[in-house]
C-alpha cells in the first residue's frame, strides 16, 4: 500500500481521548506509507484536526487531513456559478472553506443564497435549520457534508449530521447532495490529492466507512474500536463487507490470517481462522472452537454467514459470535 487513509472518530480517537494503540500504530505505518486522514466531521478546519492529531503525538499537517467540506466544494463548484452566495448551516470548519473557494457566506434566506451547504457543528440550532428549510423552497442546490446519524464521544454516542439534515428534508420534502463518506466525493479527494495508486482505507463504521470504501474500490479495513462490532460485522449486507476486520490497529502490522474452508463429514461447511473454528449447516452457525483471539473467531463466524446467502434474521447463529 502506498497511502493510508484512516477515519477520525473511533479509529484515531474517541472525543478528546485518543483510542489505545491507534497513535503508534500509524506512526508506524508512516515509515512505509503516505498516512492522511479523511473525516466526515465540518465542524473544524483540517489545520484544528492536524492540530489535535499533533498533540495525540501523530507526525500530521493540515494537508494530511481531508474533511467533508473540501470534498463538498468540490460539488458545490459545480452547482453554482463562482462568487455565489451561499447559506451556510454549520461551523467554522464549512465557512472557511466556502470563504476561501470565494463564494461569499450567509445565515439568512433572504439573501437570496444560490445554493445551501450544511455541517455539524455543535452550536447549530433550530434557526439554522429554518433558515435552510426557507432558502431550500426556492429549489436551489442542497449539498450536506455527510450524513453520519451518530458520533462516538467520550461520554458515548450522540446526535451527528445525518439527524440535523433528516429535520431539513422533513421540512422541504427532499435530500441533498452528499459529500462525505459513504459517497464517493471524499474518498476521490484524498485519492487525487494524494496520487494514491495502491490506497488501504481504515474505518470503523459499516454504513459510511466500509460502503464508501467499497463503493471507491478501495479495500477496507473495520476495526472494533468505535461504532460497530461482532452483531454488526455478522449483519452486514454485501456492499458493506470490509476485506478486512482489526481488534485494534496493531494487527494493521501483523501478517492477516486466512479464513480455509473445508467440508465436515454430514456436509456441513467448516470456517477456519487460525485456532478459531465455526461451522454453517443449512441456516444454522456454530462455534466448534473458540479459539486464542475474539477477532478470529468473528473473522470466522462472518465467513460462515456471509457465505450462506441468507440474510441474518433468517438463520440461527451462535450467540458466542458476538458474545
Amino acid at each position: 500500500m502506498d497511502v493510508v487513509l484512516a477515519d477520525l472518530d473511533g479509529v484515531v480517537y474517541t472525543g478528546r481521548n485518543a483510542i489505545p494503540h491507534a497513535v503508534e500504530s500509524l506512526n508506524r505505518a508512516a515509515a512505509d506509507a503516505r498516512v492522511a486522514y479523511i473525516t466526515n466531521n465540518a465542524s473544524r478546519t483540517a489545520d484544528a484536526v492536524a492540530a489535535q492529531l499533533s498533540g495525540f503525538g501523530l507526525d500530521v499537517s493540515g494537508d494530511d487531513v481531508v474533511t467533508s467540506p473540501q470534498a463538498a466544494i468540490r460539488l458545490l463548484v459545480d452547482a453554482v456559478e463562482p462568487g455565489s452566495t451561499i447559506l451556510v448551516v454549520g461551523g467554522e470548519g464549512l465557512t472557511t472553506v466556502v470563504q476561501a473557494a470565494g463564494f461569499t457566506v450567509t445565515r439568512s434566506a433572504d439573501d437570496s443564497p444560490a445554493a445551501v451547504i450544511q455541517g455539524f457543528a455543535p452550536e447549530v440550532g433550530w434557526k439554522d435549520l429554518a433558515e435552510a428549510s426557507f432558502a431550500l423552497a426556492a429549489d436551489i442546490p442542497w449539498i450536506a457534508t455527510n450524513q453520519d446519524w451518530t458520533i462516538p464521544q467520550e461520554r458515548g454516542i450522540a446526535p451527528g449530521n445525518g439527524t440535523l439534515v433528516s429535520a431539513v428534508h422533513t421540512a422541504v420534502g427532499r435530500l441533498p447532495l452528499v459529500a462525505g463518506k459513504p459517497e464517493r466525493a471524499i474518498f476521490d479527494a484524498a485519492l487525487e490529492r494524494y496520487a494514491a495508486e495502491a490506497p488501504l482505507f481504515i474505518g470503523d463504521r459499516l454504513d459510511t466507512d466500509i460502503i464508501g470504501a467499497n463503493k471507491a474500490g478501495i479495500p477496507s479495513v473495520l476495526v472494533l474500536t468505535g461504532i460497530d462490532k461482532a452483531k454488526q460485522v455478522l449483519a452486514a449486507a454485501a456492499d458493506s463487507r470490509p476485506q478486512y476486520i482489526l481488534g485494534d490497529l496493531r494487527e494493521l502490522h501483523e501478517e492477516y490470517p486466512a479464513t480455509v474452508e473445508t467440508t465436515s463429514r454430514d456436509g456441513a461447511r467448516v470456517f477456519t481462522v487460525r485456532d478459531a473454528r465455526v461451522q454453517l449447516h443449512g441456516n444454522v452457525v456454530t462455534v466448534l472452537e473458540s479459539g486464542d483471539l475474539p477477532v478470529d473467531l468473528l473473522r470466522a463466524g462472518a465467513a460462515a454467514v456471509w457465505a450462506s446467502g441468507l440474510m441474518i434474521y433468517g438463520m440461527v447463529v451462535d450467540p458466542a459470535l458476538h458474545a
